[in-house]
Order: C-alpha cells, then sequence, then structure tokens
C-alpha cells in the first residue's frame, strides 16, 4: 500500500490561489452556531469611513486618499496610509476595515510573488483584479468588509478596476469608495477629462479630497496623492486638507472677484453713435403706401 493511502496525504494543487488564512466554516465561533448569523447578533458595530478615490488619464493612473482612521466617533489615527503599493506598476486604495485591507493586501502580494515565479512575468492588472476577487468571494456573508481600487500599468497601458469584498470586479475610470465618496464624484464629474495635463490631474485630485473631508465627518487628516506612471508607481506628495481647502475657497473668491468686475465693465449703459447730444433718440418713420391710405379712408368714414 502507498504511504499516501496509508496517511491519507494529498497532493497541493499548485494552480489555485495557496491561501493561508481560515476556510469559509472554520472560524472560531461557538459549535452549533452559524458563523453569519454569530456575526451579525455579537459582531462589533463601530462606523467607519474614509475618502478614496482614483482615475485614469492620458498620462497615467491617479490614486488619493485621505489619511483619518476612524472608529465610530473616535480618530484612531490621523495619519494611516489608505494607499498601499502591491509592486512597482501596482497599487491600491483601502477603504473598509483596516486589518481586513492589510491582510488581504499582504495574501495579493505573496499570490502574485508566486505567479511571477511560476510564469516568469507578473499579471495583468485585469488578472490581478480577478484574482482577488475570486479569493475573497469565498468568505462572502462572513463581514469581510474590502473595497479597493486596484490602479496599475501593464501591457495594455493605464487600467482602473474596482474590487470589493463580495467579489464584484468592475472596470472603469473614475472610481470613488467611501462615506465621503458622493462629495467626491460631484467635483470629479465636473472637471474630469481623459486628455488632462499631470498638474491639472494632481489639481483636481487634491479638490475632490479636500472638498469630501470638508464635508464627511470621518475623512479628514491629509491628502496622498500617488501616479502610476509606465515606469512606476511614483508618491506625489502629501497635503493637509485644512490649509488646502484655505486655499481653494481663496482662490474660488478671487476667481469671483473677477468674474463680478467683468460683468460691471459689461454692463456699463451704451448711446447710440447718431444720437443727439439733448438724449431723445431719433425714430424713423415707415413710409405709407397707397393700400394704407385707402385703410384708413375706410376706417374714417366708419
Amino acid at each position: 500500500m502507498a504511504l499516501q493511502d496509508v496517511c491519507k496525504w494529498q497532493a497541493l494543487d499548485t494552480l489555485r490561489p495557496s491561501i493561508r488564512v481560515p476556510q469559509a466554516g472554520g472560524w472560531a465561533v461557538p459549535r452549533g452556531c452559524d458563523p453569519q448569523t454569530f456575526l451579525q447578533i455579537y459582531g462589533p458595530r463601530l462606523a467607519h469611513g474614509t475618502t478614496t478615490l482614483a482615475f485614469r488619464f492620458r498620462h497615467g493612473v491617479i490614486a488619493a486618499a485621505d489619511t483619518r482612521s476612524s472608529c465610530g466617533s473616535y480618530v484612531a489615527c490621523p495619519a494611516s496610509r489608505k494607499v498601499i503599493p502591491v509592486h512597482q506598476r501596482l497599487l491600491g486604495t483601502t477603504s473598509g476595515t483596516s486589518a481586513d485591507c492589510a491582510t488581504w493586501y499582504r495574501v495579493l502580494r505573496r499570490e502574485l510573488r508566486l505567479r511571477e515565479l511560476r510564469e516568469g512575468q507578473l499579471p495583468s492588472v485585469a488578472g490581478t483584479a480577478k484574482l482577488l476577487s475570486a479569493m475573497m468571494s469565498r468568505y462572502r456573508g462572513l463581514d469581510l468588509c474590502v473595497a479597493t481600487a486596484l490602479c496599475g500599468w501593464d501591457h495594455s497601458g493605464p487600467a482602473l478596476f474596482y474590487v470589493y469584498s463580495d467579489g464584484t470586479c468592475l472596470q472603469g475610470d473614475i472610481f470613488s469608495v467611501g462615506s465621503g465618496s458622493p462629495y467626491a464624484y460631484g467635483v470629479l464629474d465636473r472637471s474630469y477629462h481623459y486628455d488632462m495635463t499631470i498638474q491639472e490631474a494632481y489639481t483636481l485630485a487634491r479638490c475632490a479630497v479636500a472638498h469630501a473631508t470638508h464635508r464627511d465627518a470621518y475623512s479628514g487628516g491629509s491628502v496622498d496623492l500617488f501616479h502610476v506612471r509606465e515606469s512606476g508607481w511614483e508618491y506625489v506628495s502629501r497635503s493637509d486638507v485644512c490649509v488646502l481647502y484655505r486655499e481653494l475657497k481663496k482662490a474660488r473668491g478671487l476667481e469671483q472677484e473677477e468674474l463680478e468686475a467683468k460683468a460691471e465693465v459689461h454692463l456699463e449703459p451704451a448711446m447710440p453713435q447718431d444720437a443727439p447730444e439733448s438724449g431723445e433718440l431719433f425714430v424713423e418713420l415707415e413710409e405709407v403706401t397707397p393700400e394704407d391710405c385707402k385703410i384708413i379712408v375706410k376706417t374714417e368714414t366708419m
């Protein structure tokens, strides 16, 4: 009898993801309890929020996020990093539970490294998004909260994908995730276009996050800005949102003053060139035809 028959040993499937986290039914819950029901009843109820965004344009992909980590009304960390590098040409924004996001990005980095060793090259951004979606979909219903925008550059150019913990995988040009995303979408939809310059893209990303942090109580701190180019990702800057919002408000006030000044110039009254000095306007009399005279005579006789 073979040794594997005695020990009931089975060879590992190297083609499937080698996940080193508990299986879907192996969580430490009391015996006889359904994991989903147990987490819904006894799980923590901490509200958390953030503002992360990413958009694709001609010169690459821009990723930006605030730095406030919150647990309910408590600010856990005012200077956290919510944009996590995966490899030289790929990074992702994190929204949801911080521990879940950090864990799954470690798993993703390991899986991509194993794929690179087996196949000799890294998967594309689309392949990476599908891999992460397939791994997280196995834990659907177990209170896993991960929402990420994968930003990268591969053989097809700049690419952007949105992946959620229930297995959702979407491709697009603009994504904003978090409690401040409705405010960020308002700024992005107004000013975004694919042929932006690099400085215009930087300004748009900073403005969107700054306006979102001003309206959303769970977002704040600073704005981290990343740029993914063909040569790799680049950490551009970290700006304080309070200072940035004051500068934007001041610039908007100056722009409004300029518009009002231009409007006053155009509202000056213009006099006709051939008008007399007395101010009376000359009205040219219309020419009276013979038919009009006949109509006037008929009306007078009546």
